[in-house]
């Protein structure tokens, strides 16, 4: 079996990389420019990342329209709609309040990176502003910014996320993945068959 060659320093890391191009480098801004405005308002969808004692957490999060609210050049808000009350990025945040966002636009190659420091208010002015169908969220996530660029677009070409079709055929549902998990105990076909129904109604 080979021997692992482990890369341990930073010195060890740069023997393998080159220098960024230009282009990464002037990318980096501590502020909303209007291009990545455009994006960041575009985009239903985006990746939380936070970390906590614990270890790292990454959660999707979707709206129908914008997935954030721009309040100003330096901050986002990001309501925090029906889950599963595992509250896993919450915890995070209240404990480390660094946070990562990944913005995507669908059939668009560009990503949007956004680092900075959240809170979570519980004002009930600015949950209602995410009103939907009469409800709020019962929190929203402030987010000052430090770092918004633009990501390369290799890791989406290469995966073909927007243009080779669906690929989901043939993959487990949630159902049958706690079923595996639980060695049968937990009825993952009627969790399936309800499941269409419970995210109607509690969508928000």
């Amino acid at each position: 079996m080979p021997v692992p060659v482990w890369v341990e320093t930073l010195e060890d890391l740069h023997r393998y990389y080159g220098t960024p191009a230009e282009a990464s480098q002037i990318k980096v801004t501590a502020q909303l420019t209007s291009g990545y405005r455009a994006h960041i308002e575009r985009a239903r969808f985006c990746v939380l990342a936070t970390v906590g004692p614990e270890g790292t957490d990454c959660s999707p999060r979707g709206d129908e329209g914008s997935v954030v609210r721009i309040q100003d050049d330096r901050t986002l808000l990001l309501p925090d709609w029906k889950g599963n009350e595992r509250i896993d990025s919450l915890r995070n945040i209240v404990r480390d309040g660094r946070v990562s966002l990944l913005f995507l636009v669908a059939g668009s190659n560009v990503a949007i990176r956004a680092n900075g420091q959240g809170k979570i208010s519980a004002d009930p002015e600015l949950s209602r502003l995410f009103e939907r169908q009469g409800k709020h969220p019962r929190t929203v996530i402030v987010i000052h910014l430090k770092e918004v660029y633009s990501q390369c677009a290799r890791a989406l070409i290469r995966s073909g996320l927007w243009t080779d079709g669906d690929s989901s055929a043939g993959l487990p549902s949630i159902g049958d993945m706690l079923k595996e998990i639980t060695a049968g105990e937990f009825d993952g076909a009627r969790y399936d068959a309800e499941w269409p129904e419970r995210a109607a109604q509690t969508m928000w």
